[in-house]
Order: structure tokens, then sequence, then C-alpha cells
């Protein structure tokens, strides 16, 4: 039992659930677009997507752990780590073999789907797979990469990449959608390093709440969900989205509050956990219903 613990907890199984929501989403933009899907190609890009996201969570355990920052952050339920190295140091070896089998699972679904698809799915795949590597040793070293790194992974890599698997060709449908999860998962990570700032700041990392402070971060966070509303006026303003992605913006009932909050306590890391609670659900909530609009659309 204890093996499993070990082997699971890198993996930061409960945080897995936002890989099938983004999945999701670039289905609804396949189906919108084009019809009908593969559903053989559809679960080996769901394979390939939740491989990646265990492999940049074990590396990170792995990194994080080896780096000794696992033993100076305060961890939340959204932050600091699973836990489980500083534990139980001898699983370390353990995290990185999960980080780089489940890496390699999502390499080689990507050199299928060059063979079937073409070498247009090329960047998106080449870039996906560098910033699983890059992107606890280097990528956390820059405020701007460390913020837009998350979105663009969840966002045009995956949401894009979905949608030119299943239909052959890059849409901007696809792209325009691929802008909901860019926003809301860079802000996810950018809400959840403010509790992190002096043990990050203590092993090099330089992201923005410790560049510019938390408070003009939290501004950020706010301009932030507001590009993730645009975007989906957008969609349907120029007639790549169904109205019914109008259902995306039911949302805002969680984004509107969670903005002011981050706002209000950005100093406050008790009385952010809330908030930091809402910025999870809208990071799943939103994908959904926006691919629900394109389904029923």
């Amino acid at each position: 039992m204890k093996r499993i613990t070990y082997l699971l907890g890198p993996m930061r199984l409960p945080f897995l659930v936002l890989t099938p929501a983004c999945i999701f989403l670039g289905l609804g933009s396949a189906l919108w677009t084009s019809g009908s899907i593969d559903i053989l190609y559809f679960m080996l890009t769901l394979i390939g997507a939740v491989s990646a996201h265990i492999s940049v969570n074990s590396l990170n355990e792995y990194f994080d752990f080896k780096s000794g920052l696992d033993f100076k952050t305060i961890r939340t339920p959204f932050s600091g780590g699973s836990g489980t190295l500083p534990a139980h140091p001898g699983s370390a070896p353990t995290a990185l073999a999960t980080g780089l089998t489940t890496f390699a699972i999502t390499g080689l679904v990507g050199l299928y789907f060059l063979s079937v698809r073409g070498w247009g799915l090329l960047p998106l795949g080449l870039l996906g797979l560098i910033s699983i590597v890059l992107y606890t040793p280097w990528i956390t070293r820059s405020s701007f990469f460390c913020l837009i790194t998350p979105g663009l992974g969840f966002g045009p890599f995956m949401v894009m990449g979905t949608d030119f698997v299943l239909t052959g060709s890059y849409s901007w449908t696809a792209f325009i959608a691929s802008l909901i999860p860019f926003f809301l998962v860079s802000n996810l990570l950018l809400l959840n390093q403010f509790p992190d700032t002096a043990a990050d700041k203590s092993t090099g990392r330089w992201h923005l709440p410790i560049a510019v402070g938390r408070k003009k971060s939290a501004l950020v966070y706010g301009l932030f969900l507001l590009m993730t509303y645009l975007s989906i006026a957008a969609g349907i303003s120029f007639g790549h989205f169904p109205w019914f992605c109008m259902l995306g913006m039911a949302s805002l009932v969680i984004a509107v509050p969670a903005a002011l909050g981050a706002l209000r306590y950005a100093e406050n890391m008790e009385k952010l956990k809330i908030y930091m609670t809402l910025n999870v659900v809208l990071n799943i909530v939103t994908p959904v219903l926006v691919a629900i609009g394109f389904l029923v659309g």
C-alpha cells in the first residue's frame, strides 16, 4: 500500500481532472467544425495528454525535492507539492522514473499522430515536450515564461493539438477556444504561487509574484480572467463558436468574486485559500461549459 502511495503521490491525481476538461474542449471544437471524430484517436489523445500532465507533475516533485524547495514551502491544498518525497525521501527515484516513463508515453503517442496526421502537429508537440522537461529547472526562473507556459500547455498545445489530431487541420475555432484555458491555467499557477514566494525565491525561482509583488500580480490575475471571457465573446461574435458557447459565461459568478478576493487578500494567505479554491473550480467548469456549448450548438 505504501508503494502505491509513493507512486501516486507525485502524480498529484486530484489535479489531473484539468486535463480531461481541456481535452473535452478540443473535442467540442473538433465536432462542431467537422461533425465527426475517430474515437480511437480521441482516446489516444487523452492518454497522451494525461501522461504529459503526470510527467510534468512528477518531474516537478522530483526537482523540487532535490533542490530543497519542498522542505521550505508551507503546503496548501493547491500549492507546495504533494509532500510525498519529503515524507519518504527513498521514493524520489520512483517519482523520477514515473516522470520519464509518462514523458516517453506522451512522445510515442505524438510520434503515432505525426505518422497518421502529418508534420503539421510537430510544432505543438515538440514545444509541449520541451516545456515538460524545462518547466521546473528553467522556466520557473523567468517571470514571463513561468506565467504563460502552463497556459500554453493546457491551451494551445492541448486544445489545438486535440482538434488537429481529430480533424487533420488547424482552425480559428480551435485557436480561440484554446485561449480560454490559456488564460485560466496561467491564472491557476499564478495564484497558487502567492503562498510560496519566499520559499521559491530562496531556491532561485523568479515568477511574477516575486518579480512585481502579489498586489500587482493580482491585477494580472484579474486581467487574464477578463481575457478569458473576451475570448468566448470573440469566438461567438466572429462566428467561430455557436451561440450556445455563451454557457461559458455562467462561470462569471465565480470569476468576479475570485478576482475581487485575489486583489483584496493578495497578502493574506489564509483568507486567500477560498479564492484559490474558486480559481480551481473556474479552470474545470469554464472549459467544460464551452465544450457543452459546442456539442449542443
